[in-house]
């Protein structure tokens, strides 16, 4: 936990010295004003919103699933550890149930010998049976039948009751998955599953928004699963906030759905005698570029107006400011020691261009 703390810290630190060397890329937006329109500085566009954000780019959409979902569709491949059966008619001696198929994708059958019916489907494997049966039996009839599907597989990991391997009986989906792995554990009512990770070759990962998929119902996100496919389902714990400055309890505190500004600041412990309500600010990465929005706490508890109170993603980082700039200073200085050095005065800020464009730290 310390050592989270202190990364996190460290970046709130750089992020503030970018912002007071007037990095164009990082848009600095006093009590919580939109920027203009096509972004704030440097061309940025606003990541913040008060409602549900869409869904991040990183997540497969409709199309991109649909058109993996078409790899390998058709028929039942064969391979090792499915159970056949293999019926000749009128030919008990050479019928058989349970055939396993090894290993290396051989079975035996008496009469036909070793044949390899890995990657082949049943209407193969029943022709090339029927082909040597017909060099000694005249017309033979051949049917042959898969009793356990064990080449149709998916290995699920992460956050399910009873990770390991599934096996589809037709072809399997990611719903139909999570099912046959015993569902979703209940752990606690703040936990929920954001994503998941679809893993296929060695080349290809599909990440799937599992909260428009479940909590929405976007079928279109249930994508097929191919045989060796790994689907695996990180833990909640794994995303959160940080809330730094003067708070009770400054630290992460776990992204639950739909974790606003209050209920951050709240899971905190609350804010300080010490903090100056009107400088709280969120600090948001957005891509190669960064939002920095000031959010002037004070008046929206007492006007109820929540049009600042954003929805929080994973990574944001919330400071609430002290009175006064010294008392800021000085929380820097605990925060990075090698920033002792920095002054944030007013001179300097006036010498910087920044005393009315950025944090607004003289009262």
């Amino acid at each position: 936990m310390k050592k989270v703390f202190a990364r996190m810290a460290y970046v709130l630190c750089l992020v503030l010295i970018l912002a007071l060397s007037g990095c164009a890329s990082l848009g600095v937006n006093p009590q919580g004003t939109p920027p203009p329109e096509g972004g704030g500085p440097g061309g940025a566009s606003s990541s913040f919103q008060v409602k549900g954000r869409d869904a991040v780019k990183q997540f497969a959409n409709a199309a991109i699933i649909r058109q993996l979902s078409s790899d390998g569709h058709g028929e039942y491949r064969l391979g090792p550890g499915d159970v056949m059966e293999i019926a000749v008619w009128n030919r008990p001696e050479i019928s058989r149930k349970d055939v396993v198929v090894a290993p290396d994708g051989i079975i035996s059958i008496p009469k036909v010998g070793v044949i390899n019916v890995k990657g082949k489907t049943v209407v193969e494997v029943a022709a090339e049976i029927t082909g040597t049966l017909s060099r000694n039996y005249e017309f033979p009839e051949i049917a042959v039948i898969v009793r356990e599907f064990h080449n149709n597989k998916a290995f699920v990991l992460g956050r399910v009751s009873q990770p390991g391997v599934v096996n589809f009986p037709g072809n399997g989906t990611l719903l139909e998955a999570l099912a046959l792995a015993g569902g979703l554990p209940h752990i606690g009512k703040d936990s929920f599953l954001t994503k998941c990770a679809i893993i296929r070759g060695s080349d290809t990962v599909i990440w799937i928004d599992l909260r428009d998929l479940l909590d929405h119902g976007n079928m279109a996100l249930n994508a097929r699963i191919l045989n060796n496919d790994v689907i695996f389902i990180p833990e909640a714990e794994d995303e959160m906030v940080m809330v730094l400055g003067e708070v009770e309890k400054p630290g992460p505190v776990m992204l639950k759905r739909g974790l606003s500004l209050v209920d951050a600041v709240m899971r905190a412990g609350g804010y300080t005698r010490d903090a100056d309500l009107n400088k709280v600010y969120i600090l948001r990465q957005n891509g190669a570029m960064g939002d920095i929005r000031q959010i002037d706490f004070k008046t929206m508890l007492e006007t109820g107006d929540f049009k600042k109170n954003y929805i929080l993603t994973q990574d944001d980082i919330v400071y609430v400011g002290p009175t006064g700039a010294r008392k800021f200073n000085y929380a820097m200085e605990q925060l990075l020691p090698s920033l002792s050095v920095l002054s944030m005065s007013t001179s300097i800020l006036d010498n910087l261009g920044l005393t009315n464009r950025v944090f607004q730290l003289q009262e």
